[in-house]
């Protein structure tokens, strides 16, 4: 049985190809559009998909999609009425995009696809909860899915057993921990749906001087994890901001503009909420346990890429085993819904486990062969070394370990907004000056942002404080070997902490002394765990820094063009397309054209 998942039109949309209750293919429109977050149609994905499943779409028994468009509709009728006539702008700036497209999915995807099959809709979170439990380890679990909001629910729990999952309660909109969380981040100046990573990333540099005021005037949170926003202090429920004058006026004065500098203020805000959102998390979570039963967990929703409230979760105790969807966000909602729709609409029986999650490193997207890399270096006549495997990774390590920035591109594209070790930017974590670097000379950002370790999952304990294994970079972990501060040091104070150098890997520890971890399984990823082997055997440290190939502004690469072009634009000293090698001072400078244009802030 074929089934295509499609996830569209509010953010990061995309296509999942499900066979037989196991996932083919899965990718993200952005990759291909080259436009960040893209919500069209996701057409190119859905096709990427198909080919690498050898379909045609008259060969699938169902595409999927992965809420329900008039429920959705009616939730925000109700809202815009409820807020006339405040609501009206948004209202007339929705119902175009409704009455043309979106109200009509079996309709676009038959033309988009040629397509004639059955077209089958899953709730939002019935979608988040399929994409959480099905693909897990565990036979059976707790389910706990929490986001802005999907048709009328903002969080759900339930449990999964076999080829159910059964949903057993509900928050409903606009009393949301996702929007909550989003209202900040755009407060704080970020970009709302893609800045929230970057407030949690700020959070460490600040003093939680507004929780009481957060839950005494904005948030009544009750012991069971549900909650209440005081609607009054935000505005998204009219639908053009997030919020306004009274929310901040109790902070003090109006958000942060975009770009303008980080004051005390924002750090204290950022880790304000980051300890806000992290008590709402665990208090849903023991709810969970308790009426489930359940010792293990599966996490979905945007809010469950909040990797520093997963690792506070999983340090707590509360369950035995965590799994979070790499693709949490709503691009995870296409392949949610086709598991849906096989094992819920067709009842067709879970896949036999093996203890391992059946996501297969989250490695889902199209590959390049060697064939097709050559022909690309050939038709640009781009100066290169081919090596075999053992050569190469003896060349890649050798760079890393004098200190050079090396973009890897290997294999199948990863689905889910981590680069996890096949669309990659590697460095040696060892040198002191090498965030700093990263950040500003190749990844064009700001300066505070932290970047991820890699590590072999045989040796995370020998450097991280992880219990188990974090294939996806969605656990938060303490850094072995920290040196203790001295008093000046102690007394430092916001950003000025953030060129302190605490441990051995200076480059992935944040100013805490976490980091966001990787752990890669050879079964997962047999190259780049050789590599990162490779690499401790000349160094001592089998640690790379590992942050996503791409720059500020774009999406992580899907070709070897996007490869090459992010290479030259950037401070990177070689690229390895495959088996291919390309130093930098060896490149023909961009063409016209090949720059890309400008890029978005976000």
């Amino acid at each position: 049985m074929n089934i295509l998942g499609i996830s569209a039109w509010y953010h990061d949309s995309a296509a999942c190809l499900v066979r037989d209750g196991r996932v083919v293919a899965a990718a993200q429109e952005e990759r291909f559009s080259r436009r960040k977050h893209d919500a069209a149609f996701p057409l190119q994905a859905a096709r990427a998909c198909l080919a690498e499943g050898g379909l045609a779409a008259a060969d699938l028994d169902a595409v999927a999609f992965y809420d329900k468009p008039f429920l959705k509709l009616e939730r925000l009728l109700e809202t815009h009425l409820a807020y006339a006539p405040r609501g009206l702008p948004a209202f007339l700036r929705a119902i175009p995009a409704w009455l043309g497209q979106k109200l009509w999915v079996p309709d676009l995807v038959a033309e988009a696809l040629d397509y004639r099959g059955p077209v089958l809709f899953a709730e939002h979170h019935e979608s988040h909860a399929a994409s959480a439990f099905f693909p897990s380890p565990f036979e059976e679990a707790g389910v706990l899915t929490m986001d802005g909001v999907g048709e009328w629910a903002t969080t759900s729990w339930g449990a999964g057993r076999g080829g159910r999952v059964e949903l057993q309660a509900e928050l409903r909109f606009p009393h949301s921990l996702g929007l909550l969380y989003s209202a900040f981040t755009g407060f704080c100046g970020f970009k709302v749906n893609s800045g929230e990573y970057k407030l949690m990333g700020l959070a460490p540099y600040g003093e939680p001087r507004y929780v009481e005021l957060i839950r005494e005037r904005l948030i009544d949170l009750k012991e069971d994890g549900s909650l209440r926003l005081e609607m009054s202090c935000f505005e998204f429920g009219a639908g053009l901001r997030m919020t306004g004058a009274r929310f901040a006026a109790l902070f003090g004065g109006p958000a942060r503009r975009p770009e303008a500098p980080l004051t005390q203020r924002e750090l204290d805000i950022a880790r304000s909420i980051q300890e806000v959102t992290e008590e709402a998390v665990l208090r849903m979570a023991r709810t969970v346990r308790r009426e489930t039963g359940q010792r293990d967990l599966c996490l979905a929703g945007g809010v469950a890429l909040n990797c520093v409230a997963n690792g506070r979760l999983q340090r707590s105790g509360l369950f035995d085993r965590l799994w979070v969807q790499p693709a949490a966000g709503d691009a995870g909602g296409a392949l949610g819904a086709a598991l849906a729709v096989h094992h819920h609409h067709f009842g067709q029986p879970a896949p036999r486990k093996t203890g391992r999650d059946l996501q297969r490193g989250s490695l889902l997207g199209p590959a390049y062969g060697d064939s097709a890399i050559a022909a690309f270096l050939a038709a640009r006549a781009l100066p290169h070394l081919r090596l075999d495997e053992e050569p190469l990774l003896d060349a890649v390590a050798g760079l890393l370990a004098e200190g050079q920035v090396v973009g890897w591109f290997q294999g199948r594209m990863e689905f889910g907004p981590r680069a996890l070790g096949n669309r990659s930017i590697l460095a040696d974590p060892r040198a002191p000056d090498m965030q700093r670097r990263l950040n500003l000379a190749i990844k064009f950002r700001e300066g505070f942002r932290p970047f991820a370790p890699s590590v072999p999952v045989a040796r995370a304990a020998d450097w991280f404080d992880l219990a188990g294994e974090s294939p996806y970079m969605l656990l938060v972990a303490g850094v072995k070997r920290l040196r203790p501060l001295d008093a000046a040091e102690s007394a430092l104070r916001g950003l000025a902490r953030r060129d302190l150098v605490r441990s051995p890997i200076p480059a992935v520890t944040h100013v805490d002394g976490s980091a966001r971890v990787q752990t890669v399984h050879p079964d997962d990823n047999p190259r780049y765990h050789a590599l990162l082997e490779r690499f401790g055997r000349l160094t001592g440290c089998p640690v790379l820094v590992n942050t996503s190939f791409n720059v500020r502004g774009e999406p992580i690469v899907e070709s070897p063009r996007d490869a090459w072009r992010c290479f030259m634009q950037t401070g990177m000293d070689a690229l390895v397309l495959g088996n291919h090698l390309l130093r930098k001072a060896d490149q023909p400078p961009l063409a016209p054209g090949e720059n890309g244009g400008p890029r978005e802030l976000d």
